[in-house]
């Protein structure tokens, strides 16, 4: 009688019947998005979906949650808002570079000084790129990022070095607007508070609860020293915290 040297097929749910999940992910781009704003994140969601080899795993809508994301996840990329609640973009980088530095993080803020990317380039962002620009430079930005270069001002840049002396010189030609340590979010809610508007007006116009336009607000009375909403709009205006022509 012969004997049957075939293998027999495989059981249903048996290891050899399934694609382990390494494999099925091979070759994809991991990346986390933190912002403060949910629209945002779903529209950079859905933006990096729509292209291939690149898988959105987490997202963060404040700079804690940021971090605690990047080092359970350990993504490629971290997609960070610099103006983020709780924890500011910045000071939330710094925490993730000096634990894990592995990860490539690209700044998302609607403005920047050039004080700013200098820092944000010091501490270890790779990239920054503005909020009415994503559309456009986004996935440029990943691949310049991937690739071992940086992303800085809308372009490729490939010398860090070279970069930061122009932007040292930048910085020193134009004196900075002394802005008393608050951050980007911070003057927002100022030049909404100058302008009459309610905590709920501001948690409405920028997509954050009444208790993070609080948190925001008692920021900002230690920083600048008063103690209600007139002696903040006085202060903002005589210290040209807001721009009264815009």
């Amino acid at each position: 009688m012969a004997t049957d040297f075939r293998k027999p097929a495989p059981q249903a749910g048996s290891a050899s019947s399934s694609t382990p999940p390494m494999m099925r992910t091979a070759g994809t781009i991991r990346i986390v998005v933190a912002d403060d704003h949910p629209v945002v994140r779903f529209g950079v969601k859905n933006m990096l979906q729509s292209e291939p080899g690149f898988e959105v795993v987490g997202e963060a809508e404040d700079g804690d949650v940021a971090i605690t994301q990047t080092l359970e996840l350990e993504p490629d990329i971290l997609l960070l808002d610099l103006a983020m609640p709780r924890l500011p973009g910045l000071e939330a980088m710094r925490a993730i570079m000096s634990r894990s530095p592995r990860v490539k993080i690209i700044l998302l803020t609607s403005t920047i000084s050039t004080q700013q990317v200098i820092e944000a380039l010091q501490i270890g962002a790779r990239g920054i790129v503005l909020k009415d620009s994503v559309a456009d430079d986004l996935t440029e930005s990943l691949k310049a990022v991937l690739s071992g270069d940086y992303w800085i001002g809308g372009q490729r840049v490939a010398n860090l070095l070279a970069a930061l002396h122009e932007l040292m010189q930048q910085a020193a030609a134009v004196p900075e607007r002394k802005t008393y340590g608050l951050t980007p979010r911070e003057l927002e809610v100022v030049t909404c508070i100058v302008e009459g508007c309610s905590n709920k007006d501001i948690a409405k116009q920028f997509s954050i609860s009444e208790e993070t336009v609080k948190r925001h607000l008692s920021n900002v009375f230690d920083k600048t020293g008063v103690s209600t909403r007139l002696e903040l709009a006085l202060f903002a205006i005589s210290h040209k915290l807001v721009d009264l022509d815009a």
